[in-house]
């Protein structure tokens, strides 16, 4: 039970971070003033940055943390809660079939490729950098 409220405590903190996320982007870089107006830079960076925030937190758990704490309910807390809530594949999708539905599709094209290459590169980047500095 304790797992769970873990994961929920996470999940919401880190829901409410891709919320601010996205109220930021939109008064960073408002639609009018960002060249490819019909890209959701929120979701897109939500994605990357946690994707790099996922390689750093596992390279630490498997690594130089593995055995000091309980790492299964930190990956549980800060995994699988605070990113699982602030990465978000579900806003992705909808906003690639949106894309798709506008006839967008160079622009739907290149937001599944740079999303999911980035995405995969930041947890790798987010490894490697704690598997070089923190062993």
């Amino acid at each position: 039970m304790f797992n769970l409220v873990l994961v929920m405590l996470g999940g919401a903190f880190g829901s409410a971070c891709r919320y601010l996320l996205g109220r930021a982007t939109a008064v960073w870089w408002p639609h009018e003033q960002w060249p490819l107006n019909q890209w959701p830079l929120g979701t897109f960076l939500a994605n990357v940055i946690g994707g790099l925030l996922m390689g750093l937190l596992m390279g630490l758990l498997l690594g130089p943390l593995k055995g000091m704490f309980d790492t299964e309910r930190a990956r549980l807390l800060l995994g699988v809660g605070v990113l699982g809530g602030f990465t978000t594949f579900s806003s992705f999708s909808l906003e690639t079939v949106q894309m798709l539905e506008r006839r967008a599709y160079g622009l739907a094209a290149g937001y599944v490729t740079l999303s999911v290459i980035l995405s995969v590169a930041a947890v790798a980047v987010g490894m490697i950098l704690i598997r070089k500095f923190a062993a």
